[in-house]
């Protein structure tokens, strides 16, 4: 180095800004970053016995990781290089090396390269760099204020110690004050300089952690004010004046921007509209793009609002539109009008269902499209495509159960509706058409198909699902809920008592109805009860129903126990189906209903119900068996000691007459698609069951090889085939006064 050379560096050195000439040379004098630099920390042991490998320094502008790289070059005895990566490029890299192949050849000295910006270098450079880090030419050191594990080689990055530097404390920033002024070579030790303590608090707290950004506002503050008696006197006014602003970290590529955007929407999602004005200001202040802030917003508008509020997504982007028409700065009106209207909205995350579908995709077998899906214009007679494919417009209400979902599916549920805002009429909608269809799969046919036929229940899941397609009973059951209600006219105070409670299908719109009186739901089964109870969980504990559970028999005891309470309305379904004098178990009922009450029930009448003989065509069994069978089977049906078929309506009304109650009836024929399977004419045909099945009443007139005649040709006819059957239900509203429903 010549006499020039040396004196430029002095005038450099003299000239350079006061946060340069400030900055430390030994780890004694760096200040902050105590917790990887603390006495007895890896990173200070390593710089202090020179054993350093490749490090990369992770942080914020002002926070020492260059000096740092500094304070190791004057350490280490290892040869040091110095790049910039938004100066240098790959020839750079490759001169770098050259110079450290030399030293580790001529001299045997270890070189460290230290690269400054070090996210700044491209694939490229990164990966020229890459093969003389993992063979020990260079030691790494990296500068990157952007999270390395995104911006640096992840190559790079596994051979490398990370260490992420912090924004300085307060107390750290108020020692560099101090070691400033104090300082007689590089400071202002040898200048009077008086800082006031408002003044002082003022820079550090202006300085938000970054110690450059301090220096230069001292730097500013002393040098442009005059001396008076030899005294520089910084008060409040000229720290005002010598740092006006605060000094936003924000990088529009960097961490700070993913941050500060990460608590614009989760304020948003948290209906925080104070917050979310904030955080949008800081974004707006430093100097963000709007038009990624709307982006933004677009998607909130629909993963956190959506259904919620419908309306979201259409505002957000007239609010984006205005933006682009308007610019700025008049464009923030919308931005925040868009803003506010988010924050306040009612949330609901129920798109996510999306995903739930998606993440099933990806971890199963993909399944089958039911064949009554398929497109029925290319291979429907050939293969059937489209075949009982219900039309929902053709429906009441649209609306008709029908299996979408491959069969190993069925019951899988994804949309998760809210309740809040205008979701909460589409969650009713959606939660009382599953309502409808898990009382279909868990009842089979429900009230169209009574088994007086069988002694056994309906056997397995895959035949209801398959009932619940072709027979729509999920649809019937949900009319019949709403006739129920229709004919009850439930008030919001009511007392209600569901009879008959089963999967819950009144017993949830009961609940509904109700929301200012209570609902009792009855149930046989210990097992229904339990399922009641599950179903219960997400509601608050006073709005949930009360479970009775016991034989109905059991249930005017189960009632009097709970005197005085009285009910306005008694409801069910089938509640009479096996009583055997129904006249009587509903005078049982009647201490417990208001004297404005009512029950209202939907009852099947087995005695009109579809008769089997007519299922297969009279030329399939000789004109003497098919008579005997047409016999037999009626004699199912006119058995008085079957409470299940030996009642009518009219004889009912009568009855009830006398008792001083007012009936009405309103009867609906149903006519069904019912697809026969193996499994339901074995159980018509067993016997040893606990009541006389189908086989059983035929063999009290008919010959055990004409049963096995009969059912051959039942197999043979009926097996896989959709047939009609029809049934009646009668609708019964029963009135302690002349008031009723209609």
């Amino acid at each position: 180095m010549t006499l020039f050379d040396n004196h430029r560096q002095a005038l450099i050195e003299a000239e350079a800004p006061l946060a340069a000439r400030m900055r430390p040379r030994s780890l004694d004098e760096f200040i902050g970053q105590e917790h990887i630099l603390g006495e007895g920390r890896l990173l200070r042991r390593a710089i202090q016995a020179d054993q350093l490998a490749s490090l990369i320094f992770y942080g914020p502008p002002g926070t020492g990781k260059t000096t740092l790289a500094r304070i190791i070059a004057n350490t280490t005895r290892a040869h040091f290089i110095a790049i910039n990566a938004v100066l240098a490029g790959v020839k750079e890299i490759r001169e770098a090396i050259t110079i450290a192949q030399e030293q580790q050849g001529l001299y045997g000295h270890k070189t460290i390269l230290f690269v400054d910006e070090v996210h700044r270098f491209n694939k490229a450079q990164q990966d020229a760099l890459l093969p003389w880090v993992e063979n020990g030419t260079v030691i790494l050191i990296g500068a990157t204020t952007e999270n390395p594990y995104f911006e640096v080689n992840k190559a790079l990055v596994s051979r490398s110690r990370i260490f992420q530097l912090k924004p300085l404390q307060i107390a750290d920033l108020h020692q560099v004050i101090r070691q400033t002024l104090a300082d007689n070579d590089r400071g202002y030790g040898r200048l009077k300089v008086v800082l006031d303590p408002d003044a002082e608090a003022h820079l550090v707290n202006v300085a938000n952690g970054d110690a450059r950004a301090l220096l230069n506002a001292l730097q500013l503050a002393v040098e442009t004010t005059r001396p008076e008696q030899g005294t520089i006197q910084i008060t409040l006014a000229v720290a005002e004046e010598s740092i006006q602003r605060r000094a936003v970290l924000y990088d529009k590529e960097g961490d700070i921007h993913f941050d500060t955007i990460s608590a614009f929407i989760k304020s948003i999602r948290g209906s925080d509209p104070d917050a979310a004005l904030y955080w949008l200001a800081r974004m707006v202040y430093a100097g963000e793009d709007p038009r990624f802030i709307f982006r933004r917003l677009l998607i909130l508008a629909s993963e956190d609002v959506g259904l919620a509020d419908p309306a979201a997504v259409g505002i957000v982007n007239a609010c984006a539109a205005s933006f682009d028409r308007v610019g700025m700065p008049e464009g923030r009106y919308p931005l925040a009008q868009a803003t506010l209207y988010l924050a306040t909205a009612p949330k609901s995350n129920s798109v996510m269902g999306f995903f739930d579908a998606l993440a099933t995709i990806e971890q199963s077998q993909e399944a089958e499209v039911p064949n009554h899906l398929r497109d029925a214009n290319r291979d429907r007679h050939g293969f059937g495509h489209g075949a009982g494919y219900l039309y929902p417009h053709a429906y009441r209400d649209h609306w008709v159960a029908q299996q979408y979902l491959p069969q190993r599916l069925q019951g899988q549920v994804f949309y998760q509706p809210s309740d809040q805002g205008a979701e909460a009429f589409v969650q009713q909608q959606v939660v009382r058409h599953r309502e409808a269809q898990l009382a279909a799969s868990v009842e089979g046919w429900g009230a169209a198909l009574p088994e007086i036929l069988t002694f056994s229940p309906i056997d397995t899941t895959t035949d209801r699902w398959l009932q619940r397609t072709l027979s729509q009973t999920g649809e019937r059951l949900g009319r019949i809920r709403d006739r129920i209600f229709q004919m009850a006219v439930v008030q919001r105070h009511h007392l209600v008592l569901d009879l008959q409670a089963g999967s819950g299908l009144l017993t949830w719109e009961a609940v509904r109805q109700t929301p200012e009186g209570g609902v009792y739901a009855h149930v046989n089964q210990i097992e229904d009860a339990n399922a009641l109870q599950e179903q219960s969980i997400l509601l608050p504990e006073l709005r949930r129903p009360v479970i009775l559970q016991g034989g109905l028999s059991e249930l005017p005891d189960r009632l009097n126990a709970l005197a005085p309470l009285k009910f306005d309305r008694m409801m069910g379904r089938n509640v009479l189906l096996h009583q055997f004098e129904k006249h009587h178990f509903l005078q049982s009922l009647l201490p417990f209903l208001n004297d404005q009450g009512a029950i209202v029930l939907a009852e099947t009448l087995p005695y009109y119900t579809q008769r089997l003989y007519q299922l297969i065509g009279a030329d399939q069994l000789s004109s003497s068996l098919l008579a005997k069978v047409k016999q037999a089977e009626e004699m199912i049906y006119a058995d008085p000691e079957n409470g299940m078929v030996n009642w009518q309506v009219s004889d009912l009304q009568a009855l009830l007459d006398t008792l001083g109650l007012t009936i009405k009836n309103q009867i609906e024929t149903i006519k069904t698609d019912v697809n026969i399977t193996r499994s339901m004419i074995d159980r018509w045909f067993s016997s040893g069951g606990s009541r006389p099945s189908y086989g059983d009443r035929l063999s009290q007139t008919l010959s055990d090889r004409s049963i096995k005649t009969v059912r051959s040709v039942f197999e043979r006819e009926l097996i896989d085939r959709v047939v009609v059957w029809e049934s009646r239900v009668a609708y019964l509203g029963i009135w302690k006064s002349e008031e009723r429903g209609i």
